[in-house]
């Protein structure tokens, strides 16, 4: 492959890159009914601040028609600001000898396929790991208010109940569970040993838990290893429409190189990629939080403020038992 061909190579994998990775968002974000939703909008600078207005609902009060008519505390129309915060990550170097891997050369279309396929989802993953730890993180930090702890053994139904329950009135806003392997097949236990159903026919499997669509990835965050003084637990979010939201920068950088030095030529393919994360209810402290986080600040709950009053109108709940 002559080096005028790998910059066409080049060119054409960040566009399928960029191609197969619009494609894959819409379907997850179908699927989840929008709980988390990845979205190709651009994303510019290390933080995306927007502001909104608060709720007013406080200022209702009872009136006594017979009372001294005195003066009342005003309420000020506030607005809350909601941080998003851009986080890097990279793909590569990917490594072949041109002269071994003929194919390359021979149907430049199939490399492209192959590699922005395995890229896509990579970066895919990446985005829905860093979007579930960053909604654990926030929502486990507001304590009893939104987590549900249930007993030993596998999370069941009334763990998952338990945890929406915290919502209340607004437990219905909760569109999608979000559990690893291990809960959802422990769920599928709990059904078969009541005789339940949780399929359909025609070969059609249907996931229905208390009324939501369940998302179900083995993401870390979904899962806490058993320590000396603690065994192993599973998490599992229930999160509402729009809880977080993952903007792809657009910023996608590719490069291939063929190098000389060593007994055959190597070519490698490195990327750089961004993408900013936002919480429903919720603002990146870029003051503890700072620029560019890596995944243990991405996944600490200090590094959210919560910025409205009600936790009804934040992300979701957050069910927690031993695994």
């Amino acid at each position: 492959m002559a080096l005028t061909d790998m910059k066409v190579f080049n060119a054409y994998l960040r566009e399928a890159v960029i191609e197969t990775l619009g494609q894959m968002t819409n379907q997850f974000n179908a699927a989840s009914r929008g709980a988390i939703r990845l979205s190709t909008d651009g994303f510019d600078g290390d933080f995306l601040m927007r502001s909104s207005f608060a709720s007013l609902h406080s200022a209702r009060r009872r009136v006594d028609r017979y009372s001294t008519n005195s003066s009342v505390q005003p309420t000020a129309l506030t607005q809350l600001q909601h941080n998003s915060v851009k986080v890097a990550g990279g793909f590569g170097p990917i490594v072949w000898e041109p002269g071994q891997l003929t194919w390359v050369q021979e149907n430049p279309d199939r490399a492209i396929e192959v590699i922005s396929l395995n890229m896509s989802e990579a970066v895919m993953q990446d985005m829905l790991n860093s979007a579930i730890a960053a909604a654990r993180a926030a929502i486990e930090a507001q304590n009893t208010a939104t987590v549900h702890n249930g007993g030993t053994g596998p999370i069941n139904y009334q763990d998952i109940n338990g945890a929406h329950a915290k919502f209340g009135d607004r437990s219905n806003t909760i569109v999608a569970n979000v559990m690893d392997g291990a809960s959802y097949h422990a769920l599928i236990g709990n059904n078969l040993a009541n005789s339940e159903r949780l399929f359909n026919a025609q070969g059609v499997q249907v996931v229905d838990i208390l009324g939501r669509v369940v998302v179900v990835t083995d993401a870390p965050a979904l899962r806490d290893a058993a320590t000396t003084s603690a065994p192993a637990q599973s998490i599992v979010l229930g999160l509402v429409s729009d809880a977080v939201v993952v903007h792809d920068a657009g910023d996608l950088i590719t490069n291939v190189e063929t190098s000389n030095g060593n007994r055959r030529i190597e070519t490698t393919l490195q990327a750089d990629y961004t993408f900013g994360l936002g919480l429903k209810g919720y603002a990146w402290d870029t003051a503890t939080g700072g620029k560019s986080p890596d995944d243990q600040a991405i996944a600490t709950g200090g590094n959210w403020d919560k910025i409205v009053s009600d936790i009804k109108h934040t992300a979701g709940v957050l069910a927690k038992a031993s695994a």
